[in-house]
């Protein structure tokens, strides 16, 4: 297969043998992809800074710890789970269809919790639960980004391309300072306008690769050979750890320093920005590692890190001093060990079907994010404290240690030869 280099236009020729110009540079296609990634990852992760102001507000009821861990972790498992379909439909029909598709789709959700769900817990349900459309743009972008670059350089440009899930970080820094200084609806209107004029853009500029291979084969004939492919399962579990464990604190970090550290919503919110941040510069680091070193060296030492950070923040120390290093060096591990995972996605997996496995390993990773936030919030609420999460999180990492330094170090060996 040809793989496109960064000249700026590509001529190819339709089924038909007529000629077809595609215009389009990898670096701008990459820079317009982690844009959509981040916009819609913005809108993804709206309700988590709310969650805690919802809460005190009293304006739903008397909301519970778990209450407000399920409102914040619907929209993480639908988008999860969005992605298996969204990914194999983005081989079929292509990232410049697709990305255009979800932003759009995105905006009705987000309006609807701006305008009618904010005094009603069922009513957020509802919307949280469409609002996970725009989690699924993650399985778009990275078989599009993927085509367009060769081997040697994928793990850099899907980690980059990653580094679009800072779009939590901007929810973070900026959500609770609309909805307080700003108006209710604030938030909401200006991500719905966000989402509409990138939806827009993408259509626009966005287009796929030159050489793209199309399958054929029927949908779900298509999800069942990629969920018997060995590195789907494989990358599946590293990425529930990796990047799950990502999504948990980004979506629970607030709740859980403002009980544990009795921390104000919006010192909270910016502190889980701050963890966010460097896990999100971390991301194309660790796709950038594993060009040059392999991916199973930096996953392993991206678990080794969280082993032990868990291990120390499961005793509560003072946040000012370990307990703000250990979580920071667990956030470069996490964001390391999700661009690892791609890069190695990237590298042992045929083209046409990397939608596929992204979209199966992407759900596990949303849905490594879904639990997590329900077992700390149950967990607390039975023991008034998070240090059997925190230790069940290191026994985690450790199981993820053991499978990449035996199973996943096989699978990446056995297919080095055929992508080297």
């Amino acid at each position: 297969m040809h793989t496109p280099t960064t000249s700026s236009i590509q001529s190819r020729t339709t089924g038909d043998g007529s000629p077809r110009e595609t215009t389009g540079s990898p670096w701008l296609m990459l820079a317009v992809a982690t844009l959509g990634f981040a916009v819609n990852f913005w809108a993804w992760a709206l309700l988590s800074p709310l969650g805690p102001l919802f809460r005190d507000k009293g304006t739903l009821g008397a909301l519970t710890e778990s209450d407000v861990a399920l409102l914040v972790a619907v929209p993480v498992v639908v988008g999860s789970l969005g992605r298996i379909v969204v990914g194999a439909l983005t081989d079929r029909f292509g990232g410049r269809a697709m990305f255009p598709l979800v932003s759009a789709a995105t905006i009705v959700p987000v309006l609807f919790i701006g305008f009618f769900a904010q005094t009603s817990y069922a009513a957020l349900l509802f919307g949280g639960f469409f609002l996970g459309i725009g989690g699924t743009a993650f399985a778009v972008g990275v078989p599009f980004v993927n085509a367009w670059f060769p081997p040697e350089r994928r793990g850099l440009a899907v980690g980059i391309f990653g580094a679009g899930m800072g779009g939590t970080a901007i929810s973070a820094l900026t959500t609770v300072k609309l909805y307080t200084n700003v108006g209710e609806r604030a938030p909401f209107l200006i991500m719905a306008a966000a989402l509409a004029v990138y939806a827009v853009a993408a259509w626009l500029v966005l287009r796929d690769a030159p050489g793209r291979t199309v399958p054929t084969t029927p949908l779900v004939q298509r999800l069942s050979a990629t969920a018997r492919l060995p590195i789907t399962w494989q990358a599946s579990l590293l990425y529930a750890v990796a990047f799950g464990g990502y999504v948990a604190f980004s979506v629970y970090l607030p709740s859980y320093l403002k009980v544990a550290y009795e921390l104000t919503p919006a010192d909270a919110a910016n502190r889980m920005a701050g963890f966010v941040v460097v896990a999100v510069i971390m991301r194309p680091v660790g796709g950038w590692l594993s060009d040059r070193f392999g991916a199973v060296p930096v996953l392993a030492t991206g678990y080794g890190v969280v082993v032990i950070g868990a291990g120390i923040t499961a005793t509560q120390p003072l946040l000012e001093h370990v307990g703000t290093i250990s979580f920071l060096a667990m956030a470069a591990a996490l964001g390391a060990g999700s661009g690892a995972t791609f890069a190695l996605v990237a590298r042992v997996t045929e083209q046409s079907r990397v939608g596929g496995v992204t979209g199966m390993v992407g759900a596990a990773g949303g849905l490594g994010g879904f639990l997590p936030p329900l077992i700390m919030g149950y967990i607390y609420g039975r023991t008034d404290s998070y240090a059997i999460g925190l230790w069940m999180l290191s026994a985690t990492a450790a199981l993820a240690l053991a499978l990449t330094l035996t199973v996943v170090a096989h699978t990446a060996r056995a297919h080095e030869p055929a992508h080297g």
